[in-house]
C-alpha cells in the first residue's frame, strides 16, 4: 500500500505525544498510517514545556527526536493544518473526509531562511510561547517545529506582499486553496489530548485584568531553554520577581460556574483532580529556586497528590530547597492601587481558620485540564460516547482502557482523561496494539 493511496491500516487523530507514540507504534509493527494533525506542526503541549517532572528530564530533548522519526516514518503520511469534517463507519471501513487547511507556502519550496519573518510589518500574537510575545503573520511556528516551514496567518496578513518579493525559492502562494481529501481506514485512534482551562472564567482571580496574573503554561514557557527573554520577568514592567505565588486547583475540584453565558468550554464545572497541577507547580518551582535564587515561592493548595513514582520525593525535595507550601483556599486576588502593580491574594488559612491577606509581585494560576471532545461531533452514523465531563469514555477502562463504544475506534493519551506525560505514552502503546488487531 502506497502512503500516496487513499486507503490506510490507521487514521490517528492528534499529533501530540500521544498520537506521536501510537502512530510510530503501529508504524513499527508494519501498518500504513495517516496521522493527522490540525495545527502547522506536530508536538502538541509537551513541545511547550521546559523540563518533565519528577526527573527533571528536558522536555524538547524528549519529543523533537519523535518528531523526527514521526514525520520521516516510511509507513506514517503526515497531515498537519489538517481538520477531520466527517467520519462515516460503513462495512467495517471508515470513510474520513478531511480539509488540508491552505498555509499560503508551499512546503517542498519552503527553506526555513525566515527572511519572509523579518520584512513582514504586521505583528501578531504567539501562541506557541502563550500570547506573551508577538510573531510575524507569516512565520515558522516555532524554532522546533515540524515540518519546519513558513506559514500565513491569512486573518491577520495585510496582504502587502513583502515577504513574496523576499522568498527567492518563490515558495509562497497566495492563491492556495483548502484541499479536501476522502480517505478510507481499517481503524482510528484518537489522541486529541487536553484543553487547558481558561481562568479568564474565575474571575475573582484576576487573570486577563491585572498583567501579573498568568497561568502556569506562561510561566512554563518563561523558563523553557527556548524562552522568550533571558530571564523570569512579570509582564507589568518587566521586572524579575522575588515573591511568587501559585495557586493550586485554578478550575479544577471545583463545581462552580462563574459566568456561565459566556462559557461554552466546561467553564470552572470541573469537579475532579486535573491530576498534573500540583506536580508541574512543584516542578516549576524547583527550577524557579535555581533561576531566582532570592525569590521566595509559595504555593497555596488544598491536598498535594502526589500520587506517581518518585512524586512524594519530588514534593519533599521542594520543600527542603525552600518552598513554602500553605493549605488554603484562595478566595480573590486584587491589584493594589499604588502604582505597584503588586497582588493581595485573600485566602482562607486552612490550618488556622482565619482569613488572611498577602503581599505577591506575581502570581501563577495552576490551571486544570478539561476535555477536548469536539472530534466525536465528525462521527455521523455511530456515536463515540463520553463521559459525563466530555472525556471519551473507554469501554472497559481495566480490561480494554484503549477501546471506545465504536468498534475499530481507539482511543489514546489524555482524550480519555487526566494524564501526565508517562501514563499519556503507556496509554498511546494500547491503542496500537487493539487497533493493530483490526
Amino acid at each position: 500500500m502506497s502512503l500516496d493511496s487513499t486507503t490506510y491500516d490507521a487514521l490517528v487523530i492528534g499529533g501530540g505525544i500521544a498520537g506521536q507514540e501510537s502512530a510510530l507504534n503501529l508504524a513499527e509493527m508494519n501498518y500504513k498510517v495517516l496521522l493527522v494533525e490540525k495545527d502547522v506542526s506536530i508536538g502538541g503541549k509537551m513541545i511547550q514545556l521546559s523540563k518533565v517532572f519528577p526527573t527533571l528530564d528536558c522536555a524538547a530533548c524528549i519529543t523533537t527526536p519523535k518528531m523526527s522519526e514521526t514525520a520521516r516514518h516510511p509507513n506514517i503520511r503526515l497531515l498537519t493544518n489538517t481538520d477531520v469534517n466527517e467520519i462515516v463507519k460503513d462495512n467495517g471501513l471508515f470513510h474520513i473526509n478531511l480539509t488540508v487547511r491552505p498555509t499560503y507556502v508551499h512546503a517542498d519550496l519552503c527553506t526555513g531562511c525566515q527572511l519572509c519573518e523579518e520584512v513582514c510589518p504586521k505583528v501578531i500574537e504567539d501562541k506557541y510561547n502563550s500570547n506573551m510575545v508577538g510573531q510575524k503573520a507569516i512565520s515558522i511556528a516555532f524554532s522546533l517545529a515540524n515540518p519546519k516551514m513558513a506559514a500565513i496567518d491569512i486573518e491577520q496578513c495585510i496582504k502587502c506582499k513583502k515577504c513574496v518579493k523576499v522568498c527567492a525559492p518563490n515558495a509562497i502562494d497566495f492563491d492556495m486553496q483548502p484541499q479536501n481529501l476522502r480517505v478510507e481506514a481499517k481503524s482510528v485512534v484518537i489522541a486529541t489530548g487536553f484543553n487547558l482551562f481558561d481562568a479568564k472564567h474565575k474571575p475573582q482571580y484576576g487573570f486577563g485584568q491585572y498583567p501579573n496574573v498568568i497561568n502556569a503554561m506562561q510561566m512554563d514557557r518563561l523558563i523553557a531553554p527556548t524562552r522568550p527573554y533571558n530571564s523570569v520577568l512579570r509582564p507589568s514592567d518587566g521586572k524579575v520577581p522575588d515573591n511568587i505565588a501559585y495557586v493550586l486547583c485554578a478550575g479544577s475540584r471545583d463545581s462552580s460556574i462563574e459566568n456561565a453565558e459566556a462559557c461554552t468550554n466546561g467553564c470552572a464545572n470541573n469537579p475532579i483532580c486535573s491530576q498534573i497541577c500540583c506536580m508541574y507547580s512543584i516542578k516549576q518551582a524547583q527550577l524557579l529556586m535555581g533561576a531566582l535564587p532570592m525569590a521566595d515561592i509559595t504555593i497555596y493548595y488544598m491536598d498535594i497528590r502526589a500520587f506517581g513514582k518518585g512524586y512524594e520525593e519530588f514534593y519533599m525535595q521542594a520543600k527542603g530547597m525552600g518552598v513554602n507550601f500553605v493549605k488554603g483556599k484562595i478566595a480573590k486576588i486584587t491589584e493594589k492601587n499604588d502604582g505597584s502593580a503588586d497582588l493581595v491574594l485573600r485566602y482562607e488559612d486552612v490550618t488556622t481558620g482565619k482569613l488572611k491577606e498577602v503581599k505577591h509581585d506575581l502570581v501563577v494560576l495552576s490551571v486544570g485540564v478539561l476535555s477536548d471532545s469536539s472530534i466525536t461531533q465528525t462521527f455521523t452514523n455511530q456515536k463515540v460516547e463520553i463521559d459525563n465531563l466530555g472525556f471519551i469514555q473507554s469501554a472497559h477502562e481495566l480490561v480494554s482502557p484503549a477501546k471506545t463504544s465504536i468498534e475499530g475506534v481507539f482511543v489514546a493519551g489524555a482524550a480519555s482523561g487526566p494524564k501526565d506525560i508517562p501514563d499519556s505514552i503507556l496509554s498511546a502503546g494500547g491503542a496500537p496494539s487493539e487497533a493493530g488487531g483490526v
